[in-house]
């Protein structure tokens, strides 16, 4: 079973924070929040339940081979269990590749985990990343929401 479920009060968004095999500590929570909040509101999407679950590599690997049947390390995996345009799901996000990847890509831990977070919610948004044109839209909303992350 996964970390959470959809939640029946639509009126209520939740967006919480949860690590997994990791000691990594997620701080400005409240600040955070609020730029997915403002991310979702853009995107003229409401929330319901979003768990942020922060964990390792293995456990991320373990996940894609269970639900995704990929035998591949990865950054992020999104669930969705959005109903009726509302949206929810689990964002599982492995602190190991965003570590990694902020070094190979040259940017900051911050600035690649706040790329991974947008990454996920856009995925809750409807966005995909399949096709290089999907890619290209998927990146650009990135870049776009990233000029206002928290400076962390």
């Amino acid at each position: 079973m996964l970390i959470s479920s959809p939640s029946n009060n639509k009126n209520n968004a939740m967006i919480s924070f949860t690590t997994v095999e990791t000691n990594f500590v997620f701080k400005n929570k409240s600040q955070v929040r609020n730029w997915i909040k403002s991310l979702l509101d853009s995107e003229s999407k409401r929330a319901g339940e979003i768990t942020y679950v922060f964990c390792s590599d293995a456990y991320l690997a373990q996940m894609n081979e269970k639900y995704l049947k990929h035998h591949t390390l990865t950054d992020i995996i999104t669930f969705d269990y959005s109903i009726k345009g509302i949206l929810s799901g689990d964002i599982c996000i492995s602190i190991d590749r965003v570590r990694e990847n902020s070094e190979v890509f040259k940017t900051t831990f911050s600035g690649e985990l706040g790329r991974v977070m947008a990454h996920g919610v856009l995925h809750l948004s409807g966005y995909k990343d399949k096709t290089p044109d999907d890619k290209k839209v998927m990146r650009a909303k990135e870049d776009f929401y990233l000029t206002s992350y928290p400076n962390l």
